[in-house]
């Protein structure tokens, strides 16, 4: 559209200011409402009351609450007025401003409301997730990914970490709105908390003490992860694996394993579950097996400063103190013990109710004596006797 301007033509401005007082004169900041009258590329002429014509130009016609979109000659269109008198004689205006206001004020309304929103993930970097809300960027930090989306990298590399973020480029997550500030511009949104709303009625018909089946997930330094019921997710934490001492959980455990378990925590939208729980506990009839006293086969399992630990058989583990290593003052069980090596000890100690079994090398490697022998031999004579007796 091309407007010519004459020194015979007037100012609309002028016009417009000399016109009966009863007309509102807009200001910069104020938001107008017209008719759109010529569309370009660059340039959008808008027909204020048939008083004066706005034109919007430049990056001043994005707009990022969508509205703009799609405008065609003679639809209504409402901008923010950015300068009252161009160098045309126009008033200047902006669909940018007013579309920063209207989306900024729809953002503070989806999150007071508490919507679950769709989000596009546009980029990534190591803490998270850059997302897209109509045309206003957002972040998801890694934290607030669902427990599926979560990066579960062994030894957290992380530029593994930084690879499976980028796979979610251009997918769409559905989102809540945990923080939102125009004036700062700052825009954070949660897969998780989302999620919690489903979970959260999933999750009301079980209790603790429901017994559940399910596929692992995934497993991670802490423990494992494990789906069951309606897309539900609880974590098995390492403690509650096995009654034996376990230093890694995929020693015993994989993906996609199919596992029974007890629910024994439900806290909001966190379930915790127990394997062990299922499962005979070996230490309720472990003095059947073992005494005080007894010379006993182990292997030891894991050394560190103040000991060795030793597994006796599939369930029962004990630990070797580093002063019942040796009669000799030593500073590293390493220099005394092996691990994957067998050695014979001694029990000293046996607390079932703890799952506690203390054991003594250094007693092991005694050579049993003659006196030994005798003492053991009377023991076993003087309790067949009070046996006949009884």
């Amino acid at each position: 559209m091309t407007i010519e301007k004459t020194s015979d033509v007037k100012n609309p401005m002028d016009t417009l200011l000399k016109k009966d007082g009863a007309l509102k004169i807009p200001k910069i900041g104020d938001l107008v409402t017209g008719t759109i009258i010529s569309i370009s590329k660059n340039e959008i002429y808008l027909d204020l009351a048939g008083i004066t014509t706005g034109v919007i130009r430049g990056r001043e016609i994005y707009d990022e609450s969508n509205e703009s979109t799609g405008l065609k000659v003679g639809d209504q269109a409402t901008a923010t007025v950015v300068g009252l008198d161009n160098e045309n004689g126009y008033m200047e205006l902006s669909f940018r401003e007013a579309g920063h206001k209207k989306a900024w004020d729809n953002l503070e309304k989806l999150y007071k409301d508490g919507e679950v929103i769709d989000s596009k993930v546009i980029d990534a970097n190591k803490g998270g997730l850059m997302v897209k809300i109509g045309n206003v960027i957002g972040f998801l930090p890694v934290s607030q990914l669902t427990i599926e989306h979560y990066p579960r990298i062994e030894g957290g590399d992380k530029s593994k970490i930084l690879t499976h973020l980028k796979s979610f480029i251009n997918k769409v997550l559905r989102t809540k709105i945990i923080d939102v500030n125009e004036k700062e511009e700052k825009l954070i949104v949660s897969e998780k908390a989302a999620w919690d709303d489903k979970q959260k009625k999933a999750i009301s018909k079980h209790k603790v003490g429901d017994k559940v089946k399910g596929k692992v997930t995934g497993v991670v330094d802490f423990g494992a992860f494990v789906e069951f019921g309606d897309n539900l997710e609880g974590l098995v934490h390492i403690s509650e694996l096995a009654w034996q001492r376990i230093d890694n959980p995929r020693d015993i455990i994989k993906v996609n394993d199919i596992v029974e378990a007890e629910i024994i925590d439900v806290e909001n939208t966190k379930v915790s579950l127990s394997i062990k729980k299922l499962q005979q506990d070996p230490w309720v009839e472990v003095t059947k097996k073992y005494k005080k006293g007894d010379k006993v086969k182990g292997k030891v399992l894991k050394v560190n400063p103040f000991g060795a630990f030793i597994e006796l058989d599939n369930d029962i583990h004990g630990l070797v103190h580093i002063s019942e290593l040796s009669d000799k003052k030593i500073n590293n069980p390493k220099d005394v013990v092996t691990v994957g090596k067998d050695y014979t000890f001694v029990i000293l100690t046996i607390e079932p109710e703890n799952h506690r079994l203390g054991l003594s090398l250094k007693a092991g490697e005694k050579k049993t004596t003659k006196k030994d022998k005798e003492e053991k031999k009377e023991t076993i004579t003087k309790t067949k006797e009070e046996k006949t007796k009884k």
